[in-house]
Protein backbone atom coordinates (compact mmCIF):
# COMPACT_ATOMS: atom_id res chain seq x y z
CA UNK A 1 0.00 0.00 0.00
CA UNK A 2 1.23 3.74 -0.57
CA UNK A 3 1.93 6.48 1.30
CA UNK A 4 1.86 10.25 0.33
CA UNK A 5 5.50 10.33 0.69
CA UNK A 6 6.54 7.64 -1.51
CA UNK A 7 3.84 7.44 -4.05
CA UNK A 8 4.02 11.20 -4.93
CA UNK A 9 6.48 13.45 -2.51
CA UNK A 10 4.11 15.96 -2.57
CA UNK A 11 2.41 18.29 -0.44
CA UNK A 12 -1.28 17.23 0.20
CA UNK A 13 -2.03 20.90 -0.01
CA UNK A 14 -1.18 20.43 -3.66
CA UNK A 15 -3.94 17.88 -3.75
CA UNK A 16 -5.55 19.15 -7.36
CA UNK A 17 -8.88 17.85 -7.40
CA UNK A 18 -11.63 20.01 -5.55
CA UNK A 19 -12.37 18.16 -2.50
CA UNK A 20 -15.18 19.71 -1.73
CA UNK A 21 -17.23 18.63 -5.01
CA UNK A 22 -15.99 14.93 -3.92
CA UNK A 23 -17.43 15.32 -0.40
CA UNK A 24 -20.71 16.60 -1.81
CA UNK A 25 -21.12 13.41 -4.02
CA UNK A 26 -19.56 10.75 -2.33
CA UNK A 27 -21.02 9.21 1.08
CA UNK A 28 -18.07 8.95 3.23
CA UNK A 29 -19.90 5.57 4.83
CA UNK A 30 -18.96 3.89 1.64
CA UNK A 31 -15.35 4.21 2.48
CA UNK A 32 -15.47 2.53 5.66
CA UNK A 33 -17.96 -0.54 3.79
CA UNK A 34 -14.53 -1.94 2.97
CA UNK A 35 -13.17 -4.29 5.52
CA UNK A 36 -9.67 -4.24 3.34
CA UNK A 37 -10.42 -8.46 2.81
CA UNK A 38 -9.00 -9.16 -0.90
CA UNK A 39 -11.24 -10.92 -2.27
CA UNK A 40 -12.09 -8.79 -4.98
CA UNK A 41 -8.45 -8.60 -6.22
CA UNK A 42 -9.07 -12.08 -7.97
CA UNK A 43 -11.49 -10.74 -9.80
CA UNK A 44 -10.00 -7.19 -10.62
CA UNK A 45 -8.74 -7.31 -14.28
CA UNK A 46 -6.26 -4.76 -13.65
CA UNK A 47 -4.17 -6.76 -10.47
CA UNK A 48 -4.88 -9.83 -12.24
CA UNK A 49 -2.66 -8.16 -15.03
CA UNK A 50 -0.54 -6.38 -12.96
CA UNK A 51 -0.22 -7.76 -9.21
CA UNK A 52 0.32 -4.52 -8.28
CA UNK A 53 -2.11 -3.53 -4.98
CA UNK A 54 -2.80 0.15 -5.74
CA UNK A 55 -4.23 -1.34 -9.21
CA UNK A 56 -6.58 -3.41 -7.29
CA UNK A 57 -10.16 -2.40 -5.68
CA UNK A 58 -9.37 -2.30 -2.19
CA UNK A 59 -5.71 -0.21 -3.10
CA UNK A 60 -7.49 2.06 -5.48
CA UNK A 61 -10.58 2.80 -2.40
CA UNK A 62 -7.78 3.09 0.27
CA UNK A 63 -5.91 5.84 -2.67
CA UNK A 64 -9.65 8.01 -2.77
CA UNK A 65 -9.99 8.00 0.64
CA UNK A 66 -6.61 8.83 2.01
CA UNK A 67 -7.19 11.82 -1.00
CA UNK A 68 -10.29 12.50 0.28
CA UNK A 69 -9.11 12.55 3.76
CA UNK A 70 -6.60 14.99 2.82
CA UNK A 71 -4.17 12.45 3.66
CA UNK A 72 -2.39 11.88 0.37
CA UNK A 73 -2.23 14.60 -3.19
CA UNK A 74 -3.30 13.68 -6.09
CA UNK A 75 -0.24 13.78 -8.39
CA UNK A 76 -0.01 11.89 -11.27
CA UNK A 77 0.95 7.73 -9.77
CA UNK A 78 -2.22 8.19 -7.78
CA UNK A 79 -3.95 9.47 -10.75
CA UNK A 80 -2.69 6.68 -13.05
CA UNK A 81 -4.13 4.22 -10.51
CA UNK A 82 -7.32 5.70 -10.45
CA UNK A 83 -7.87 6.33 -14.57
CA UNK A 84 -6.59 2.68 -15.09
CA UNK A 85 -9.87 1.61 -13.39
CA UNK A 86 -11.76 -0.35 -15.94
CA UNK A 87 -15.18 0.57 -13.46
CA UNK A 88 -16.26 -3.39 -14.59
CA UNK A 89 -18.20 -3.20 -11.31
CA UNK A 90 -16.16 -7.45 -10.80
CA UNK A 91 -15.16 -5.92 -7.37
CA UNK A 92 -18.92 -5.29 -6.60
CA UNK A 93 -19.77 -9.20 -7.36
CA UNK A 94 -16.98 -10.43 -5.29
CA UNK A 95 -17.03 -8.08 -1.97
CA UNK A 96 -19.03 -9.89 0.82
CA UNK A 97 -19.53 -6.51 2.44
CA UNK A 98 -21.56 -5.25 -0.37
CA UNK A 99 -18.93 -2.30 -1.62
CA UNK A 100 -20.57 0.23 -3.75
CA UNK A 101 -17.11 0.60 -5.75
CA UNK A 102 -18.72 2.31 -8.64
CA UNK A 103 -20.21 4.99 -6.61
CA UNK A 104 -16.83 6.08 -5.09
CA UNK A 105 -14.71 5.43 -8.59
CA UNK A 106 -17.31 7.46 -10.77
CA UNK A 107 -17.08 10.71 -8.66
CA UNK A 108 -13.21 10.27 -8.49
CA UNK A 109 -12.74 10.23 -12.78
CA UNK A 110 -14.84 12.97 -13.40
CA UNK A 111 -13.07 14.87 -10.27
CA UNK A 112 -9.49 13.54 -12.10
CA UNK A 113 -11.06 15.24 -15.69
CA UNK A 114 -12.26 18.26 -14.00
CA UNK A 115 -8.84 19.07 -12.40
CA UNK A 116 -6.15 17.41 -15.15
CA UNK A 117 -3.02 19.12 -15.61
CA UNK A 118 -2.72 19.96 -19.23
CA UNK A 119 -0.70 16.38 -19.88
CA UNK A 120 -2.92 14.24 -18.48
CA UNK A 121 -5.96 15.64 -20.11
CA UNK A 122 -7.65 13.45 -23.25
CA UNK A 123 -6.39 14.84 -26.79
CA UNK A 124 -8.57 17.35 -28.67
CA UNK A 125 -9.21 14.37 -31.00
CA UNK A 126 -10.19 12.24 -28.52
CA UNK A 127 -12.53 14.74 -26.41
CA UNK A 128 -14.01 15.64 -30.09
CA UNK A 129 -14.84 12.04 -30.48
CA UNK A 130 -16.24 10.78 -27.07
CA UNK A 131 -18.17 13.81 -26.63
CA UNK A 132 -19.22 15.50 -29.81
CA UNK A 133 -19.48 12.06 -32.34
CA UNK A 134 -20.14 8.78 -30.07
CA UNK A 135 -23.25 9.91 -28.19
CA UNK A 136 -24.94 10.78 -31.66
CA UNK A 137 -26.29 8.33 -33.52
CA UNK A 138 -26.92 10.44 -36.20
CA UNK A 139 -23.51 11.81 -36.40
CA UNK A 140 -22.01 8.24 -36.26
CA UNK A 141 -24.10 6.87 -39.45
CA UNK A 142 -23.01 10.06 -41.01
CA UNK A 143 -19.67 9.76 -40.53
CA UNK A 144 -19.30 5.63 -41.09
CA UNK A 145 -20.68 6.36 -44.69
CA UNK A 146 -17.03 6.80 -46.13
CA UNK A 147 -15.81 3.95 -44.58
CA UNK A 148 -18.64 1.80 -45.54
CA UNK A 149 -17.76 2.80 -49.68
CA UNK A 150 -14.00 2.42 -48.91
CA UNK A 151 -14.93 -1.09 -47.29
CA UNK A 152 -16.91 -2.28 -50.38
CA UNK A 153 -14.19 -0.98 -52.68
CA UNK A 154 -11.70 -2.95 -50.70
CA UNK A 155 -9.69 0.06 -49.86
CA UNK A 156 -9.36 -0.27 -45.85
CA UNK A 157 -7.83 -3.94 -46.05
CA UNK A 158 -5.42 -2.08 -48.83
CA UNK A 159 -4.78 0.25 -46.40
CA UNK A 160 -3.81 -1.60 -43.64
CA UNK A 161 -2.16 -4.09 -45.68
CA UNK A 162 0.18 -2.17 -46.83
CA UNK A 163 0.96 -0.37 -43.51
CA UNK A 164 -0.93 3.30 -44.72
CA UNK A 165 -2.90 3.03 -41.43
CA UNK A 166 0.81 3.82 -39.48
CA UNK A 167 0.51 7.43 -40.60
CA UNK A 168 -2.77 7.95 -38.83
CA UNK A 169 -3.26 9.60 -34.91
CA UNK A 170 -2.84 6.35 -32.48
CA UNK A 171 -6.70 7.16 -31.56
CA UNK A 172 -8.18 7.12 -35.59
CA UNK A 173 -5.86 3.92 -36.08
CA UNK A 174 -7.44 1.83 -32.86
CA UNK A 175 -10.69 3.17 -33.96
CA UNK A 176 -10.32 1.79 -37.85
CA UNK A 177 -8.91 -1.42 -36.10
CA UNK A 178 -12.30 -1.65 -34.25
CA UNK A 179 -14.35 -0.92 -37.34
CA UNK A 180 -16.73 -3.89 -38.23
CA UNK A 181 -17.93 -4.93 -41.70
CA UNK A 182 -20.81 -2.46 -42.09
CA UNK A 183 -24.10 -3.86 -43.36
CA UNK A 184 -26.07 -1.67 -46.25
CA UNK A 185 -27.98 1.72 -44.85
CA UNK A 186 -31.00 0.17 -42.95
CA UNK A 187 -34.19 2.07 -43.05
CA UNK A 188 -35.52 3.48 -39.46
CA UNK A 189 -37.61 0.97 -37.23
CA UNK A 190 -40.90 2.36 -37.28
CA UNK A 191 -42.00 4.38 -34.42
CA UNK A 192 -44.71 1.23 -33.48
CA UNK A 193 -44.44 -2.44 -34.14
CA UNK A 194 -47.47 -4.87 -33.59
CA UNK A 195 -47.09 -7.75 -31.47
CA UNK A 196 -47.65 -11.53 -33.43
CA UNK A 197 -49.82 -12.97 -31.70
CA UNK A 198 -52.37 -12.24 -28.45
CA UNK A 199 -50.77 -8.75 -26.99
CA UNK A 200 -48.31 -9.56 -23.80
CA UNK A 201 -47.17 -6.23 -23.36
CA UNK A 202 -46.48 -2.92 -24.46
CA UNK A 203 -42.67 -2.30 -24.22
CA UNK A 204 -40.04 0.40 -25.74
CA UNK A 205 -37.00 0.15 -27.83
CA UNK A 206 -34.04 1.99 -26.42
CA UNK A 207 -31.92 2.21 -29.39
CA UNK A 208 -28.67 3.44 -28.02
CA UNK A 209 -25.71 5.38 -30.45
CA UNK A 210 -22.90 3.93 -31.23
CA UNK A 211 -24.96 0.35 -31.08
CA UNK A 212 -27.71 1.62 -33.51
CA UNK A 213 -25.04 3.19 -36.14
CA UNK A 214 -22.44 0.27 -36.11
CA UNK A 215 -25.09 -2.75 -35.27
CA UNK A 216 -28.31 -1.73 -36.46
CA UNK A 217 -29.85 -4.95 -37.63
CA UNK A 218 -29.18 -6.35 -33.74
CA UNK A 219 -31.54 -3.45 -32.80
CA UNK A 220 -34.04 -5.04 -35.97
CA UNK A 221 -33.61 -8.07 -34.44
CA UNK A 222 -34.43 -7.32 -30.70
CA UNK A 223 -37.43 -5.90 -32.18
CA UNK A 224 -38.83 -8.94 -34.13
CA UNK A 225 -38.03 -10.95 -30.81
CA UNK A 226 -39.99 -8.80 -29.32
CA UNK A 227 -43.34 -9.29 -31.61
CA UNK A 228 -42.41 -12.78 -31.82
CA UNK A 229 -42.94 -12.76 -27.22
CA UNK A 230 -46.66 -10.57 -28.39
CA UNK A 231 -44.93 -7.31 -27.47
CA UNK A 232 -46.19 -4.46 -28.95
CA UNK A 233 -42.46 -2.58 -29.74
CA UNK A 234 -42.51 1.32 -29.50
CA UNK A 235 -39.28 3.33 -30.54
CA UNK A 236 -39.78 6.84 -29.53
CA UNK A 237 -37.66 9.75 -31.92
CA UNK A 238 -36.67 11.71 -29.04
CA UNK A 239 -34.59 9.17 -27.19
CA UNK A 240 -31.11 10.10 -27.11
CA UNK A 241 -27.80 8.31 -25.45
CA UNK A 242 -27.82 7.34 -22.53
CA UNK A 243 -25.23 10.00 -21.59
CA UNK A 244 -22.54 6.78 -20.65
CA UNK A 245 -19.74 8.15 -22.89
CA UNK A 246 -19.92 11.91 -21.34
CA UNK A 247 -20.60 10.15 -17.68
CA UNK A 248 -17.41 7.72 -17.70
CA UNK A 249 -15.03 10.24 -19.15
CA UNK A 250 -15.81 12.84 -16.75
CA UNK A 251 -17.79 15.19 -18.49
CA UNK A 252 -21.01 15.19 -15.94
CA UNK A 253 -23.62 17.64 -17.00
CA UNK A 254 -23.78 16.75 -20.62
CA UNK A 255 -24.94 12.95 -19.43
CA UNK A 256 -27.17 14.41 -16.92
CA UNK A 257 -28.62 16.48 -19.56
CA UNK A 258 -29.02 13.42 -22.15
CA UNK A 259 -30.66 11.45 -19.25
CA UNK A 260 -33.27 14.38 -18.70
CA UNK A 261 -34.20 13.69 -22.40
CA UNK A 262 -34.43 10.35 -22.35
CA UNK A 263 -36.72 10.27 -19.00
CA UNK A 264 -39.04 12.87 -21.17
CA UNK A 265 -39.12 10.39 -24.65
CA UNK A 266 -40.24 7.40 -22.57
CA UNK A 267 -43.21 7.37 -20.57
CA UNK A 268 -42.80 4.69 -18.10
CA UNK A 269 -46.27 4.80 -16.59
CA UNK A 270 -47.65 4.20 -20.35
CA UNK A 271 -45.06 1.41 -20.44
CA UNK A 272 -44.82 -2.54 -19.17
CA UNK A 273 -41.09 -1.74 -19.69
CA UNK A 274 -37.97 -0.11 -21.42
CA UNK A 275 -35.93 -2.20 -23.45
CA UNK A 276 -32.18 -2.27 -23.71
CA UNK A 277 -29.77 -4.50 -25.47
CA UNK A 278 -26.56 -2.97 -25.09
CA UNK A 279 -25.30 -3.62 -20.74
CA UNK A 280 -23.18 -0.72 -20.95
CA UNK A 281 -26.45 1.39 -21.59
CA UNK A 282 -28.92 -0.40 -19.33
CA UNK A 283 -26.41 -0.19 -16.99
CA UNK A 284 -26.22 3.81 -17.09
CA UNK A 285 -30.12 4.19 -17.45
CA UNK A 286 -30.35 2.27 -14.32
CA UNK A 287 -27.78 4.62 -12.74
CA UNK A 288 -30.44 7.61 -13.19
CA UNK A 289 -31.45 8.32 -9.39
CA UNK A 290 -27.21 8.33 -8.31
CA UNK A 291 -26.78 10.73 -11.08
CA UNK A 292 -29.42 13.35 -10.68
CA UNK A 293 -30.23 15.87 -7.95
CA UNK A 294 -32.26 14.65 -5.47
CA UNK A 295 -35.28 16.75 -6.57
CA UNK A 296 -35.35 14.33 -9.42
CA UNK A 297 -35.07 10.69 -7.99
CA UNK A 298 -38.19 10.19 -7.51
CA UNK A 299 -38.97 10.60 -11.29
CA UNK A 300 -35.75 8.84 -11.97
CA UNK A 301 -36.73 5.50 -9.61
CA UNK A 302 -40.10 5.42 -11.76
CA UNK A 303 -38.41 5.35 -15.00
CA UNK A 304 -35.61 2.82 -13.94
CA UNK A 305 -38.47 0.49 -12.78
CA UNK A 306 -39.27 0.23 -16.23
CA UNK A 307 -35.52 -0.26 -17.54
CA UNK A 308 -35.00 -3.97 -18.31
CA UNK A 309 -32.18 -5.58 -20.05
CA UNK A 310 -33.81 -8.30 -23.09
CA UNK A 311 -32.70 -11.15 -21.48
CA UNK A 312 -34.04 -10.03 -18.15
CA UNK A 313 -37.46 -8.86 -20.17
CA UNK A 314 -38.41 -11.92 -21.82
CA UNK A 315 -37.41 -14.95 -19.03
CA UNK A 316 -39.39 -12.98 -16.98
CA UNK A 317 -42.21 -12.53 -19.45
CA UNK A 318 -41.95 -16.55 -20.38
CA UNK A 319 -40.35 -16.48 -23.87
CA UNK A 320 -41.84 -18.28 -26.66
CA UNK A 321 -39.79 -21.29 -27.62
CA UNK A 322 -38.10 -20.99 -31.19
CA UNK A 323 -38.66 -23.71 -33.75
CA UNK A 324 -35.76 -23.18 -35.90
CA UNK A 325 -32.55 -25.28 -35.14
CA UNK A 326 -29.33 -22.87 -35.35
CA UNK A 327 -26.67 -26.00 -35.26
CA UNK A 328 -23.48 -23.96 -33.77
CA UNK A 329 -21.10 -24.26 -30.69
CA UNK A 330 -21.44 -20.90 -29.21
CA UNK A 331 -19.48 -19.91 -26.31
CA UNK A 332 -20.92 -16.79 -23.65
CA UNK A 333 -19.38 -13.96 -22.67
CA UNK A 334 -20.69 -11.93 -19.26
CA UNK A 335 -20.27 -8.33 -20.64
CA UNK A 336 -19.66 -6.50 -17.11
CA UNK A 337 -21.88 -4.07 -17.04
CA UNK A 338 -24.46 -7.36 -17.14
CA UNK A 339 -23.17 -9.34 -14.97
CA UNK A 340 -21.65 -7.73 -12.52
CA UNK A 341 -23.47 -3.62 -12.46
CA UNK A 342 -27.22 -5.68 -13.44
CA UNK A 343 -26.56 -8.50 -11.65
CA UNK A 344 -27.79 -10.33 -14.99
CA UNK A 345 -25.90 -13.87 -16.03
CA UNK A 346 -28.35 -16.68 -16.37
CA UNK A 347 -31.31 -15.00 -18.13
CA UNK A 348 -28.90 -15.03 -21.67
CA UNK A 349 -27.66 -18.49 -20.74
CA UNK A 350 -31.50 -19.77 -20.72
CA UNK A 351 -32.58 -17.78 -24.08
CA UNK A 352 -29.65 -19.24 -25.90
CA UNK A 353 -30.17 -22.80 -24.24
CA UNK A 354 -33.93 -23.05 -25.84
CA UNK A 355 -32.07 -22.44 -28.95
CA UNK A 356 -32.86 -26.20 -30.96
CA UNK A 357 -29.34 -27.43 -31.88
CA UNK A 358 -27.18 -24.83 -30.58
CA UNK A 359 -24.44 -25.87 -28.10
CA UNK A 360 -23.91 -23.74 -25.57
CA UNK A 361 -19.88 -24.40 -24.13
CA UNK A 362 -17.92 -23.37 -20.80
CA UNK A 363 -15.83 -19.64 -21.17
CA UNK A 364 -13.01 -19.70 -18.97
CA UNK A 365 -12.68 -16.15 -17.08
CA UNK A 366 -16.16 -15.71 -18.95
CA UNK A 367 -16.64 -13.07 -16.29
CA UNK A 368 -13.34 -10.75 -16.80
CA UNK A 369 -13.66 -7.98 -18.62
CA UNK A 370 -12.25 -8.03 -22.69
CA UNK A 371 -10.98 -4.72 -22.24
CA UNK A 372 -13.78 -2.75 -24.07
CA UNK A 373 -14.93 -0.97 -21.08
CA UNK A 374 -16.67 1.65 -22.99
CA UNK A 375 -14.37 3.94 -24.33
CA UNK A 376 -10.84 2.28 -22.37
CA UNK A 377 -9.83 0.64 -25.33
CA UNK A 378 -9.17 4.82 -26.69
CA UNK A 379 -7.83 6.28 -23.50
CA UNK A 380 -6.22 3.23 -21.78
CA UNK A 381 -4.97 1.08 -25.30
CA UNK A 382 -2.73 -0.75 -23.66
CA UNK A 383 -4.06 -2.61 -21.10
CA UNK A 384 -7.18 -2.80 -23.21
CA UNK A 385 -4.80 -5.05 -25.59
CA UNK A 386 -3.75 -7.29 -22.78
CA UNK A 387 -6.82 -8.01 -21.84
CA UNK A 388 -8.22 -8.52 -25.42
CA UNK A 389 -5.54 -10.99 -25.90
CA UNK A 390 -6.41 -12.38 -22.68
CA UNK A 391 -9.84 -13.00 -23.33
CA UNK A 392 -9.16 -14.12 -27.12
CA UNK A 393 -7.00 -16.90 -25.70
CA UNK A 394 -9.62 -18.00 -23.78
CA UNK A 395 -12.08 -17.91 -26.27
CA UNK A 396 -10.12 -19.77 -29.14
CA UNK A 397 -9.98 -22.67 -26.11
CA UNK A 398 -13.13 -23.52 -26.24
CA UNK A 399 -13.98 -24.64 -29.94
CA UNK A 400 -16.99 -22.91 -29.89
CA UNK A 401 -17.74 -21.65 -33.79
CA UNK A 402 -19.10 -18.21 -32.26
CA UNK A 403 -19.31 -16.01 -29.38
CA UNK A 404 -22.11 -14.31 -27.72
CA UNK A 405 -21.81 -11.22 -25.93
CA UNK A 406 -24.46 -8.74 -24.45
CA UNK A 407 -22.85 -5.49 -24.89
CA UNK A 408 -21.82 -3.27 -28.10
CA UNK A 409 -18.35 -2.18 -26.63
CA UNK A 410 -17.54 -5.99 -26.06
CA UNK A 411 -18.82 -7.27 -29.85
CA UNK A 412 -16.30 -4.69 -31.10
CA UNK A 413 -13.37 -5.84 -28.86
CA UNK A 414 -13.88 -9.56 -29.52
CA UNK A 415 -14.28 -8.28 -33.19
CA UNK A 416 -10.79 -6.56 -33.46
CA UNK A 417 -9.34 -9.52 -32.11
CA UNK A 418 -11.53 -12.09 -33.85
CA UNK A 419 -9.74 -10.40 -37.03
CA UNK A 420 -6.26 -9.82 -35.89
CA UNK A 421 -5.90 -13.12 -35.47
CA UNK A 422 -7.25 -14.43 -38.69
CA UNK A 423 -9.70 -16.49 -37.06
CA UNK A 424 -13.06 -17.66 -38.37
CA UNK A 425 -15.15 -17.47 -35.20
CA UNK A 426 -17.89 -15.02 -35.22
CA UNK A 427 -19.11 -12.51 -32.91
CA UNK A 428 -22.42 -12.20 -32.03
CA UNK A 429 -25.43 -10.69 -29.56
CA UNK A 430 -27.60 -13.49 -28.13
CA UNK A 431 -30.13 -12.00 -29.80
CA UNK A 432 -29.16 -11.88 -33.11
CA UNK A 433 -29.46 -15.94 -32.37
CA UNK A 434 -32.60 -15.99 -31.00
CA UNK A 435 -33.64 -14.01 -34.36
CA UNK A 436 -32.09 -16.60 -36.20
CA UNK A 437 -34.06 -19.15 -34.44
CA UNK A 438 -37.43 -17.59 -34.67
CA UNK A 439 -36.95 -16.68 -38.64
CA UNK A 440 -35.18 -20.06 -39.47
CA UNK A 441 -32.95 -18.43 -41.40
CA UNK A 442 -28.70 -19.11 -40.87
CA UNK A 443 -25.68 -16.77 -40.65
Amino acid sequence: MVTATAMDGQQVQDAGIDLDWLTRKIEYRNFQECIHCGLCTASCPTYVETGNENDSPRGRIYLMRAVTDGRLGMGPHVRRHLELCLDCRACESACPSGVRYGTLIEPFKIALQKDAPAGAKASLLQRMILHHLFPYAGRVKTALAPARLFQKLGLLDLAEKSGMTRLLPPTLRRMMAMLPRLSGARPRLPEVLPPIGPKRARVALFLGCVADAMYPETNAATARVLQQNGCEVMVPRSQVCCGAIHYHSGVEQPAIALARRNMTAFDPDRLDAIIVNAAGCGAMLKEYPHMLPAAEHDQAARFVAKVKDISEFLVALGPVAPEHPVPLKVAYHDACHLCHAQQIRSQPRQLLAMIPGLELVPLEESELCCGAAGTYNLTQPEMSERLGRRKMDHIEATGASVVAAGNVGCILQIARKIKERRSTIEVVHPVDLLDRAYQGKQA
